[in-house]
């Protein structure tokens, strides 16, 4: 009689524990609240709750916007991944993801969920408290960059002078996490998964910082929200043809940062298997996964914010606004249709039907077998949601910030498509190859830049004006 196995006792995931801390944490809080309504404190305990909010106003105000920036985060990271999901399909002469969700646009929500609910595994051997803290290390380092982004008028999470010192200060705290999590894991594919990442990472974010340099010296500011609006106006007005050469040193170094192809060394499969995640699992892995995704859009963002113009778009729009008898910014209250005269008639007879014949086209594109028909159906609807959509937010916000925050998410979305395209394109190159490239041909070109734009000024300001 062969003896069976006794099946091991199932353990409590992650996600669990996190269930049970939160239930945990409002029992005890309705109890604690119950017994400062008996004895009377709680009056006493909500005036200096509100006479110390308003001494530290600022701080509030910091973290209300960490807190709405972490809540962006991760549909922007499930937008990335569907994205990369579909282009490097079609680059491959692929359909994609198609089954979840229309066109799979639900394919990257549900790999999320299957991340977060598989089970936390914690090898024998680590160091436990650096093990677990270090993926969060990583992921709010990166997520704590975006407070200073400006994604239209008004619109940042929170302005600073320093704003630019404060982005490079926060994601160089990634670093730490990267060492935390290979040094931790008692492996050694981690540990050099880990060393190689901060070796990596160090080398290419000092020419991605003196990139910026020549940006700083033109504007005379490290003030994110003022190198946006200096660069207002026409597209020639942007620092991206100014500061061409700094331009395409950041954005060589960004992918580096990033981690992307062709400088995804850090999982280097047949070398280090995962690199420093090697033997992270469940939820702590998805702090990972969502970090990477996070940072491609961070340092598109900070590419458009500092070259393109930000959510500019490149063209004058208040003459052209002003052909048509409407001042900017437009708010919904301060519309007099009047003022339009015959192109009233205009937008309503011409904007409907082209916006439903590009979305249809855009339809029978992806799914032609569809038919012209149905492609019309959908886009219609779809025209109208859109319409939809736009007249609430109008309502809501300025045109000016309307169209800042479509500019800004296109060309920033703009610049991850180009980093997918470059990870469907191009091959790893080796560790060595890719220092050798860091330290003797971007660094001397970012100094080389500071030093000509520096130049630049001087004659011009000296000498010219």
């Amino acid at each position: 009689m062969s003896a069976t196995a006794t099946p091991a006792p199932a353990g409590v995931s992650l996600l669990g524990k996190v269930v049970l801390g939160l239930l945990a944490i409002v029992v005890a809080g309705a109890l604690a609240f119950f017994l400062l309504w008996v004895t009377g404190i709680g009056s006493t305990l909500v005036e200096w709750v509100v006479d110390t909010g308003r001494a530290n106003i600022e701080i509030l105000r910091f973290v209300a916007a960490a807190t709405g920036v972490l809540l962006f985060t991760v549909p922007a990271a499930f937008v990335i991944i569907y994205m990369e999901l579909k282009i490097i399909a079609q680059m491959n002469l692929r359909v994609g993801p198609d089954r979840t969700g229309p066109w799979g646009a639900l394919a990257s929500l549900m790999a999320g969920l299957k991340v977060l609910s598989k089970e936390d595994f914690t090898p024998r051997g680590v160091d436990v408290p650096v093990y677990s803290l270090a993926p969060a290390v990583v992921f709010l380092a990166s997520v704590m960059t975006l407070l200073v982004i400006p994604f239209a008028p008004g619109m940042a999470g929170y302005y600073m002078e320093l704003g630019l010192i404060y982005f490079f200060a926060a994601s160089g705290i990634g670093v730490v996490g990267l060492m935390m999590a290979g040094w931790s894991s008692f492996n050694k594919y981690s540990l050099l998964g880990g060393i190689r990442a901060a070796a990596a990472v160090i080398s290419y974010e000092l020419p991605l910082i003196l990139a910026t340099f020549g940006v700083v010296l033109l504007a005379g500011t490290l003030n994110l929200g003022t190198i946006v609006e200096n660069q207002a106006g026409w597209v020639w007005n942007w620092y991206a043809f100014q500061q061409p050469l700094a331009l395409i040193i950041f954005f060589i170094a960004a992918t580096a940062e990033a981690g992307r192809t062709p400088f995804d060394y850090t999982e280097a499969d047949s070398e280090l298997v995962a690199g420093f995640a090697t033997e992270y699992s469940g939820m702590r892995f998805g702090f990972f996964f969502f970090a990477e995704y996070v940072n491609v859009f961070i340092l598109s963002a900070l590419t458009v914010t500092l070259f393109l113009g930000g959510y500019h778009t490149g063209v004058d729009i208040d003459p052209v606004l002003g052909f048509f008898g409407v001042a900017t910014p437009i708010e919904m209250s301060a519309i007099d249709p009047g003022s339009l005269g015959p192109w009233l008639l205009a937008i309503p007879l011409l904007v409907p039907p082209l916006l439903t014949l590009a979305l249809a086209g855009a339809v029978w594109m992806l799914r032609s077998e569809w038919g012209i028909i149905r492609s019309l159906i959908i886009g219609f609807v779809l025209a109208n949601l859109l319409v939809g959509a736009i007249v609430t937010v109008w309502a809501l916000f300025s045109f000016e910030a309307l169209l800042g925050l479509l500019v800004f998410f296109g060309k920033s979305f703009g610049l991850v498509a180009l980093f997918v395209m470059m990870r469907a394109t191009y091959p790893r190159v080796r560790i060595d190859q890719m220092m050798n490239f860091a330290w003797k041909w971007l660094m001397p070109a970012a100094l080389l830049n500071i030093f000509i734009t520096a130049g630049a000024i001087i004659i011009v300001r000296e000498y010219l004006s």
